[in-house]
């Protein structure tokens, strides 16, 4: 029996023109398989291991990186779709299965499109591409791998055809289509970023749905089943080993991000905001007082606390004669996870494992290449809380802020130096395409400079600024 995911349109075949020409149908591999080794051995792949995931790298070796972020993704992405396909998947579509090496291209390929020094990396070339077309980071992963690295290409005949990305099929391509709008061509200064597809990529974009999903609506939403298990499993894993490196940094405590929500008011009204949110789209009932927020953490971190500490957090009464009891428990066990690297490893195994139990597989009978996933309303608010929580208390500190606001600053002076240079600070390869570029638009030459800095490591970016504004760097040193 055919899979119902994968039937018709034409999904298998790639970008450049070619159906299984040249080794598409190698013995047991399929093109699936295929794109994902060729993202694997692609630059754009390697760069994730110099970008900031949280802290920097040069931090600790411990802390993770967009590379090893994506990996772990992965890990999650496809322990969630084994366990569908051998429950949920084969009770709507008996015989069929999601493929896991679509889901795990989808994971390891999510971040390709962060810039140097992460969310004000992403808000500076969104800044200086306000009149161009923006900037963000899907619709920059979308661009990477259909049209920036650079691929040998064959057609139909099996002749060179040109550079078209990775030169993926339609289905691959679409595992990373997050976000089912076009970016505005210009946007007024000040507005926010807009999450969604460049206006280079909508023709790509249109035939991708038409490949996976021809019959789908006018308005209809497109996003293809793994996109979506992929999606989830990035929130999983921003809410657990993103907090994990929190805690063994130091950041954060169990009870300090339980005194944050409850004496810290804008901390608690950014959480419940952002949580309700997420709670609404997925049709749930909202949280309506901040104590539903503390009974979270309670819940979250009870096992690793003592029964009196976990009662406080409650709002329990705690006897006066347990007072001075509940300090030391409280000291005790709000220092195990920052200190007991074996805690803290039980601690995130645990969460992951109950969270991927927790996915729910949403059929499409329709068309069910446009399946989707979603989570129980407990785990759904135990990751938003926490993902929400860390976000505050730790991205916006002062201790990152100014690594954040630094990073801007160089992402800023690189874009503008490189742009009136015309091209002439670029490497060999870049300045041949940036040439043919401004022969076509003046839009088309500053996505290309856009392009060449957003796939800057944080060092490579930090290095390159130094060189070019003098600060003690050599200017020998070949780009």
């Amino acid at each position: 029996m055919a899979n119902q995911f994968y039937v018709g349109g034409g999904q298998t075949e790639r970008y450049s023109g070619s159906p299984g020409v040249r080794a598409d149908r190698e013995p047991g591999r399929s093109p699936f398989r295929k794109d994902f080794a060729r993202l694997l051995h692609a630059p754009a792949f390697r760069r994730l291991q110099g970008k900031t995931q949280l802290f920097p790298g040069v931090e600790s070796d411990f802390f993770r990186n967009r590379l090893t972020h994506s990996l772990e993704v992965a890990q999650i992405a496809c322990g969630i779709a084994s366990r569908l396909n051998a429950t949920a998947v084969q009770d709507s579509f008996p015989g069929s299965s999601i493929d896991e090496d679509l889901v795990e291209f989808a994971a390891i390929a999510h971040d390709l499109g962060h810039p140097p020094f992460g969310h004000n990396g992403e808000k500076a070339l969104d800044e200086l591409m306000r009149d161009y077309g923006g900037f963000e980071g899907n619709a920059q992963t979308l661009r990477i791998i259909a049209a920036v690295e650079q691929k040998l290409s064959f057609d139909s005949t099996g002749a060179l055809s040109g550079r078209f990305g990775l030169d993926l099929t339609y289905r691959t391509l679409a595992s990373v289509l997050k976000y089912d709008r076009a970016i505005p061509a210009v946007r007024s200064r000040g507005a926010k970023l807009a999450k969604g597809y460049y206006g280079s990529e909508a023709n790509l974009v249109a035939e991708i749905k038409r490949r996976v999903a021809p019959s789908l609506g006018a308005g209809k939403e497109f996003k293809t089943i793994e996109c979506a298990i992929m999606d989830i499993a990035d929130d999983i894993a921003y809410s657990t080993y993103d907090l994990e490196d929190s805690l063994h940094a130091g950041f954060v405590t169990p009870m300090k991000l339980a005194w944050a929500i409850a004496n810290d008011a804008s901390v608690a009204i950014e959480v419940k905001t952002k949580t309700n949110k997420a709670l609404k789209e997925a049709g749930y009932t909202e949280v309506d007082e901040t104590k539903e927020l503390l009974d979270v953490i309670a819940r979250v971190f009870g096992t690793s606390m003592p029964p009196t500490v976990t009662r406080l957090l409650k709002g329990e009464a705690v006897k006066p004669e347990d007072a001075l009891l509940v300090d030391q428990e409280a000291w005790s066990s709000d220092q195990t996870l920052v200190t007991d690297g074996l805690a803290r490893t039980r601690f995130t195994a645990d969460r992951v494992g109950k969270l991927i139990a927790a996915v729910k597989f949403e059929p499409n009978e329709e068309i069910p290449a446009l399946s989707g996933v979603s989570m129980q309303r407990e785990e759904l608010l135990q990751v938003e809380v926490l993902k929400h929580l860390n976000y505050e208390l730790v991205i916006r500190s002062p201790r990152l802020a100014v690594v954040e606001h630094r990073g801007k600053e160089l992402v800023t002076k690189i874009f503008k130096t490189l742009a009136e240079s015309d091209g002439s600070l670029l490497p060999d390869d870049w300045r041949a395409r940036h040439a043919d570029a401004v022969k076509a638009s003046v839009s088309e030459a500053r996505r290309l400079i856009c392009d060449y800095v957003a796939c800057m490591t944080d060092r490579y970016a930090a290095e390159l600024h130094a060189r070019l504004f003098g600060e003690g760097s050599t200017i020998f040193k070949p780009l």
